[in-house]
């Protein structure tokens, strides 16, 4: 398989995003979804919605986002637009929440290791293609959070949410946390619901990682840890798996002695095995060329 191309600049700013998918080389059309990540109340890590302004509305995009299955300030529509309001979400751009309201969609994935459907918020319906714009850091379950945490547990409804985390046991959130499996099946759903996604929008797609503010700990967590590292980075492509793979790559790869608190969250939940998973079902592509649009 040839190798994917992963675009990389050094200095983050709202002008470099830009860059970074326009070097991509993939214009996205129709509708656009811009899947982010909202944050948790409480949470001082996510992506601001001014720093990434620029670039969604240079895509004509509208933010996505669906709601969580645990306990916190996004389990629930009405929480969840409050929060959207207090963290300026809709305040430069469109926001949708993709399952406000049911019917969930049904994704089928005949060729999953673990699910064989993917419950997604049912407005993702709308959209034609989609900017997948992640905070490359750690994660309590999955080990890391990047494109394809994104793709997965962050496309998936609350019911999607719970079936990914119980490993296809059950979408009933109440019995989410008597159901939790052993790791490597919760890791390998996601990388089945990712590819769900993938699949749907049938190549309509970009991923951009951004390496800021790099804690342990998910935007999902209303106390997490401060940032462990220096900031890295942006990265895109056209491949969620490259993407993902060329970040855990530049952790380790790190002269920031900061890097041995996140590598030791990845490593202790298996984190890389997304990434293996998801290159084994064709999503994407481990191996890679790192673009240094800086040279």
């Amino acid at each position: 398989m040839e190798k994917s191309k992963v675009y990389f600049i050094k200095v983050i700013t709202p002008e470099n995003i830009i860059k970074a998918y326009d070097a991509v080389g993939k214009k996205l059309e129709g509708n656009v979804a811009v899947k982010m990540h909202s944050g948790e109340k409480g949470n001082k890590n996510y992506l601001r919605p001014e720093f990434v302004k620029d670039v969604i509305n240079y895509v004509h995009g509208i933010v996505v986002e669906c709601n969580t299955a645990y306990e916190g300030a996004r389990n629930s529509t009405e929480k969840h637009r409050e929060l959207i309001k207090e963290h300026e979400w809709d305040k430069y751009f469109p926001f949708d929440l993709l399952d406000e309201e049911g019917p969930d969609m049904e994704l089928d994935i005949p060729n999953g290791k673990v699910l064989k459907k993917n419950y997604v918020g049912k407005d993702l319906a709308k959209y034609d293609s989609l900017l997948v714009l992640s905070h490359f850091k750690g994660h309590a379950m999955g080990g890391y959070g990047g494109a394809l945490k994104q793709l997965s547990i962050g496309c998936a409804s609350s019911a999607g949410k719970t079936l990914i985390h119980t490993a296809g046991v059950t979408n009933d959130q109440t019995k989410l946390f008597a159901n939790l499996p052993e790791q490597d099946k919760f890791l390998e759903a996601m990388a089945d619901a990712a590819s769900s996604v993938v699949d749907y929008f049938k190549g309509n797609a970009v991923y951009i990682n951004v390496m800021k503010n790099i804690s342990i700990d998910c935007d999902c967590d209303g106390n997490a840890s401060a940032p462990c590292m220096e900031d890295i980075g942006i990265l895109a492509s056209t491949d969620p798996v490259a993407v993902d793979q060329a970040c855990l790559d530049l952790v380790y790869n790190s002269t920031d002695p900061g890097k041995d608190k996140l590598i030791q969250r990845i490593e202790s939940l298996h984190g890389v095995h997304t990434v293996e998973a998801a290159n084994n079902l064709g999503v994407g592509n481990r191996e890679y060329e790192l673009i240094d649009l800086d040279k």
